[in-house]
């Protein structure tokens, strides 16, 4: 997506954004309305700056942001609605102005840019390959979530985004590293450690109420799992519900609905009958295809059940283990070259990945369950 070359006052910007926020607040990720909001207003001010520079006028400093509350940090997903309103193109991970590389960015180093091959994408089998993974997921042990118990997901990830210093714009990186969730069942407790989010290696809360007190309502970008107990699992009545929910959001309905369900896959735990529908849903969805070959920020190779973003040129991608079936993480790979600054982005670079290393239920936050030669 090509960032729009119409002339608007970084003040403008922001009074815009922020009636934005205040219409758009239901559709954020439970306790992150604040951090979201300092990350978009950043967001707006830095491209600003982008636009700034580009036509050789002088620009200030970006204002300090600081970073709070933060779901599986993937690029052009966070507010997306309020993204092409402001007419802002957020292609991958964060345009940034200024020396840093993020919220959090002390804690983790810089990495190289990532890149891969881009693999053949085809739409044979995929209604097969869908077919077989939901019945894996069907039969594989789901236990599910108690009262005073938390979903904890560790994954390792990493991710590849513009960085403005100055007057000139990079390819840069944030170094794979690992990053802890813990949430409740009604999603009104939780706790966060990622070093890309924010520097302290103690982590966060994300407990509700948030910074200024209110308790989102639970919704599909709010997805507690006591919600996702109660959905249906119709495919046609759940993608549905996803058009709906997520109506004006991403660059096209089809597009966000993907988006959707690998959110979903990658750092929450639905319910056993509700993850097996995922897969019945997701093959519904027009243009999704299969990618023979992939490979997940772990390093695990596997076959892809993925959707090109035709207005970013990004393909996200699902990686699942080509003989059990089993979901090892997603990524998203750029695979066609844009215009202006976003051309940086070569295709083949990977933009963002994560590999789920263990998903499981524990009794506290900041418990993690024992590893296999503990429990051997």
């Amino acid at each position: 997506m090509n960032a729009n070359t119409s002339r608007q006052s970084p003040a403008a910007a922001r009074e815009d954004g922020a009636q934005l926020l205040s219409r758009t607040a239901r559709d954020l990720p439970a306790g992150r309305h604040e951090f979201h909001k300092e990350r978009l207003m950043a967001r707006i001010h830095d491209m600003q700056q982008v636009q700034d520079v580009r036509q050789g006028e002088r620009t200030a400093a970006p204002a300090p942001r600081t970073a709070r509350r933060l779901r599986l940090p993937r690029p052009a997903v966070a507010l997306p609605a309020i993204a092409a309103a402001l007419a802002t193109a957020v292609v991958v991970g964060v345009v940034l102005a200024g020396g840093g590389g993020g919220a959090g960015d002390g804690g983790v180093a810089t990495g190289p840019v990532l890149t891969t091959r881009v693999g053949t994408a085809t739409t044979e089998g995929v209604p097969r390959l869908l077919d077989e993974i939901s019945l894996a997921a069907a039969e594989a042990p789901h236990p599910a979530v108690g009262p005073g118990q938390y979903l904890y997901v560790e994954s390792m990830t990493a991710d590849t985004f513009l960085r403005t210093v100055d007057d000139e714009t990079t390819v840069a990186g944030h170094a794979l590293h690992r990053r802890q969730v813990w949430m409740s069942p009604d999603g009104t407790e939780g706790w966060l450690i990622d070093p890309a989010v924010n520097d302290s290696p103690e982590g966060e809360t994300l407990s509700l109420p948030d910074e200024q007190g209110n308790t989102p309502v639970a919704g599909l970008n709010n997805p507690s799992y006591d919600y996702l107990a109660q959905l249906t699992t119709d495919p046609d009545k759940l993608l549905a519900l996803i058009y709906e929910e997520t109506e004006g959001q991403g660059n096209s309905p089809d597009q966000q609905a993907f988006s959707t369900i690998g959110d979903l896959l990658g750092e929450s735990y639905p319910p056993a009958g509700l993850y097996s529908a995922l897969f019945r849903t997701a093959a519904k969805i027009p243009g999704v295809v299969v990618v023979p070959d992939a490979e997940d920020a772990a390093g695990r190779r596997g076959v892809a059940v993925a959707r090109l973003d035709e207005a970013s040129g990004q393909r996200e991608e699902w990686i699942f283990d080509e003989k059990t079936h089993v979901f090892l993480g997603s990524r998203i790979v750029q695979v066609r070259k844009n215009s202006g600054v976003d051309g940086l982005i070569e295709p083949g670079t990977v933009t963002f990945t994560s590999a789920v290393m263990k998903r499981a239920v524990v009794d506290g936050i900041k418990q993690t369950p024992p590893s296999p030669s503990q429990t051997g």
